[in-house]
């Protein structure tokens, strides 16, 4: 039986946490930002926590986490 493969791109972009949940970094907080308000840029900084509609489809592309 063959070994299943993650997907690369998505475990450059989604962490597991240690209950389960898969969390990620939202984007436009690279550049530009000088016009953007301080309060959207802290919660840019912070990482999100991935609807449950959406984890079937994560858990799908990182089999091993």
């Amino acid at each position: 039986m063959p070994k299943i493969k993650t997907n690369r791109a998505a475990a450059k972009r989604f962490k597991k946490t240690g209950s389960g949940k898969f969390v990620y970094r939202k984007s436009h907080a690279n550049h530009i930002l000088t016009k953007k308000t301080t309060k959207r840029k802290r919660t840019l900084r912070q990482g999100h926590i991935i609807d449950k509609t959406n984890k079937k489809e994560v858990k799908l592309l990182l089999p091993n986490g």
